[in-house]
């Protein structure tokens, strides 16, 4: 993450293209932020378009605009997203999401800063800042075929990587401290942190869905919890379950430490070890076999 920070301090006052890649619920959009707000075009809008929510027609004119007429419910003219920032940022979120048709007129807009209205000759300029994401491969798309190679690599100019969560879970307890200074605030609490075994659970978790899942589980606490301290019980069931899955693992484990520590303090003689242990031989001799326990030497 310190990498990332850098990169964008580097990035943040020169005007060039950035793709963000990344897992969904890394905080693409959050370095997307980063990026406009800390660089010269700060007073400037940034606008943001998920190029997944719309369908390739809508999202056409949702990029560039249209004039009335153009389509059946085009009731009046219509400013696009491009035309909103200029001055500013655009944020194209899941840009491996849109047609090759549209990533024609995409490469047009990256490559001369102008582009028409659906509908419309007019030829509209704007300056631009453009900043891309995308949760898949681009590169596996291009050699796929399903994404332009010329427009992958003018939207790289650089590339940001977002880490995913399992990848840094040394800021688990940073992340979990902050979003409980958020939840803290919008529920009007006073939690004071997790417990010590909650927190483990956490940060033993795989994080499918990155920090914004880690944030909904911490907000899902929250509305569980009526103590000051969040604990397992408030946490969602897989982590009780992890939990349970750990517990029996580790009877588990002490069962079989604690068959071998009473077979080496009786020789190995089974039947003394049974009685030590108050079970039958049979026992004993089923669990040696079980726990795949073999005599030293």
């Amino acid at each position: 993450m310190q990498d990332v920070y850098k990169l964008v301090d580097t990035l943040a006052d020169i005007d060039t293209t950035v793709l963000i890649s990344g897992e969904s619920g890394t905080g693409k959009e959050l370095i997307a932020e980063s990026l406009h707000f800390r660089g010269p075009r700060r007073d400037a809008p940034l606008v943001k378009v998920n190029c997944a929510a719309l369908p390739d027609n809508l999202l056409e004119s949702e990029l560039f605009g249209h004039v009335k007429g153009a389509f059946t419910s085009a009731m009046s003219d219509r400013v696009g997203r491009f035309q909103q920032a200029h001055g500013g940022t655009i944020f194209l979120d899941e840009i491996g999401d849109i047609s090759p048709a549209l990533q024609v007129r995409l490469l047009r807009v990256l490559q001369e800063k102008e582009f028409e209205r659906v509908g419309s000759n007019a030829t509209i300029s704007v300056d631009v800042r453009i900043v891309a994401a995308s949760n898949r491969s681009l590169l596996e798309q291009v050699k796929s075929g399903a994404f332009r190679e010329d427009l992958y690599y003018r939207l790289k100019v650089i590339e940001i990587k977002a880490p995913a969560l399992r990848a840094r879970k040394s800021d688990i307890p940073l992340l979990v401290n902050h979003f409980i200074d958020e939840f803290n605030s919008k529920f009007h609490r006073s939690v004071a942190g997790l417990s010590r075994q909650a927190l483990q659970l956490l940060i033993d978790y795989n994080w499918p869905g990155n920090v914004r899942e880690l944030q909904h589980v911490l907000e899902h606490a929250f509305i569980l919890c009526r103590d000051t301290v969040l604990s397992v019980e408030h946490l969602p069931g897989e982590f009780q379950e992890m939990l349970d899955a750990a517990t029996s693992a580790s009877v588990v484990v002490n069962e079989k430490d604690r068959i071998l520590a009473v077979l080496d303090r009786t020789g190995w003689n089974k039947s003394r070890a049974a009685d030590l242990m108050g079970i039958s031989r049979r026992t004993i001799y089923r669990k040696i076999e079980e726990f795949g326990i073999n005599a030293p030497g």
